[in-house]
């Protein structure tokens, strides 16, 4: 029985029937449905102002929930039917036309998972064969022998790049994947194989891992998510570890360098002179701390020589050894490329000094630039000049590189960044002021300051945090408008040594060439 004071629609609304009318002002309008316990609906109610509200009812007009309310923007709607009958009551203070449609309605008996989307040719096979009842270790023997990932050409002509593992039992990860993050990989079938597809470029490069049965925990995201460094550890059917004489298979990366991937052929050691490194302590009053130093002196250096470059570069235990940047500029010196180059190798205290002094410290830059160079140059006999001084980073190391030079351009004339993190602001800064260096570019003249940036196209924006990439085209773009100097380039790849072992020479190229030396 309904409630008195109701006006029913004169039909039932179904996904090939819409109900339309006029509501009369401060009127009611009951619109039945044919559902059974558990369908999935959803609609859309087309109504000229704002002041309708749509509720779910059961037949006797007692509200269920309500669907749209009484200023709603937005007027789609869904809900899961009970086992009771029930109707749409719809009533508006000014009243007008309006229209009720059902985009959708779904039994319970059809709600299934949709079919997997194999994008690899390779994995959509394996699951038919294991449909077919095929041994999955002997598919597996027949994976291991080709290696992992899997290039593959995928049904719209993309390059695809398949991560495959096995042995999990409740997750995995590719730690340091193409999407930009560490994206989880989905279970083949019931068994122990998972797998995820990327569309890459044809010249991506990466280091990657496989984190399996990551632990769960109650905890916050942030502690949930690096508990992934746990388990991730070298792909084991990688053809490709890095480094090679890494202690352990959680400490050793895969590799994977495809077809049309820029060429990094400085990095192996060769015939040629060597220049000397000598590493030394170096004391900061202003700073209250102490770090190492390393400082390479090219073969056959002269200090007087008017030709000689300064190099100065920050994370200075991973620019001696996961980046070989001595053996970079012995083979660039001996092939002629570049000019003789003293580099200056600057370490952190520690990872949290790091945090505290690279991004956009101003007591830091004053100590670099009145304290270090000055040193070095007592150190070396070698007369510095701003125009063939180059301070260069990754990450943080690019961020400070970038404003230590715009505040001392009198000392640092060339800026060599990789995958910069301009992203960051002080903390607290409201989130409509994000970016600090763009922001203070704004305002910023032009500086006798050359720059070579760059970044991975890998990273990109992800969980609503701004990407490095998007970051570094801006202050490109900002840079360039003011007049600077500047040079870009993008990498198929993320934020990764494995990438800025080859930026850091493309970039020593690329400024020579802007400075003509």
């Amino acid at each position: 029985m309904v409630a008195s004071g109701w006006v029913h629609a004169q039909t039932v609304l179904t996904p090939d029937q819409p109900v339309a009318g006029t509501l009369a002002a401060g009127g009611t309008i009951q619109v039945d449905l044919e559902t059974r316990a558990g369908d999935y609906l959803a609609g859309d109610l087309d109504i000229p102002t704002s002041d309708f509200r749509l509720e779910l009812v059961d037949r006797n007009g007692a509200a269920i929930r309500r669907l749209v309310s009484e200023g709603d923007n937005r007027r789609l709607f869904q809900f899961v039917a009970p086992a009771e009958p029930v109707a749409l009551r719809l009533s508006g203070a000014s009243g007008g036309d309006y229209a009720l449609s059902l985009v959708r309605q779904v039994a319970r008996a059809d709600q299934q998972s949709p079919e997997p989307d194999y994008r690899s040719p390779t994995v959509a096979r394996l699951a038919a064969e294991l449909a077919g009842g095929d041994d999955v270790d002997a598919l597996w023997r027949a994976i291991s022998e080709r290696g992992t990932p899997l290039e593959e050409t995928g049904p719209d002509g993309e390059t695809l790049l398949t991560f495959l593992y096995r042995g999990a039992r409740h997750n995995a990860r590719v730690v340091g994947s193409p999407s930009g993050d560490h994206a989880w990989m989905k279970r083949l079938g019931t068994t122990d194989i998972w797998y995820h597809s990327f569309e890459v470029p044809a010249d991506t490069r990466l280091s990657y891992q496989i984190a399996p049965d990551i632990p769960e925990f109650d905890g916050t995201d942030r502690e949930r998510r690096v508990a992934l460094l746990a388990t991730a550890q070298a792909d084991p059917l990688n053809r490709h570890p890095w480094p090679t004489d890494a202690p352990d298979v959680y400490n050793r990366k895969s590799t994977v360098a495809l077809s049309e991937a820029p060429a990094q052929p400085w990095l192996a050691p060769r015939d040629v002179p060597h220049g000397e490194l000598r590493s030394y302590r170096f004391a900061s009053e202003a700073l209250g701390n102490e770090r190492d130093v390393m400082i390479y002196r090219p073969p056959g250096f002269q200090p007087d020589n008017p030709d000689n470059l300064l190099l100065v570069l920050f994370d200075a235990e991973a620019y001696t050894t996961t980046v070989p940047t001595p053996t970079i500029l012995d083979n660039m010196i001996a092939e002629g490329v570049i000019p003789p180059v003293v580099a200056v190798f600057v370490a952190n205290p520690d990872l949290e000094t790091r945090g505290r002094e690279l991004p956009a410290n101003p007591d830091f830059a004053k100590v670099m630039a009145e304290d270090l160079v000055p040193w070095v140059a007592q150190e070396t006999d070698l007369e510095p000049t701003a125009a063939r001084t180059i301070l260069s980073g990754s990450s943080y190391g690019g961020l400070a590189s970038t404003t230590i030079a715009l505040a001392y351009p009198r000392v640092f004339g060339n800026v060599l960044g990789m995958s910069s993190s301009f992203w960051w602001s002080p903390p607290g800064t409201p989130a409509a002021e994000q970016e600090y260096v763009a922001r203070e570019l704004v305002d910023m003249p032009a500086r006798p300051v050359r720059f070579f940036l760059s970044a991975g196209l890998f990273e990109r924006q992800h969980a609503g945090a701004a990407g490095i990439l998007e970051t570094n085209r801006h202050v490109r773009d900002l840079l360039q408008a003011k007049g600077f100097d500047v040079r870009y380039r993008e990498y198929a790849g993320a934020h990764d040594y494995l990438i800025w072992r080859g930026v850091l020479s493309d970039g020593l190229l690329a400024l020579a060439d802007m400075a003509g030396w």
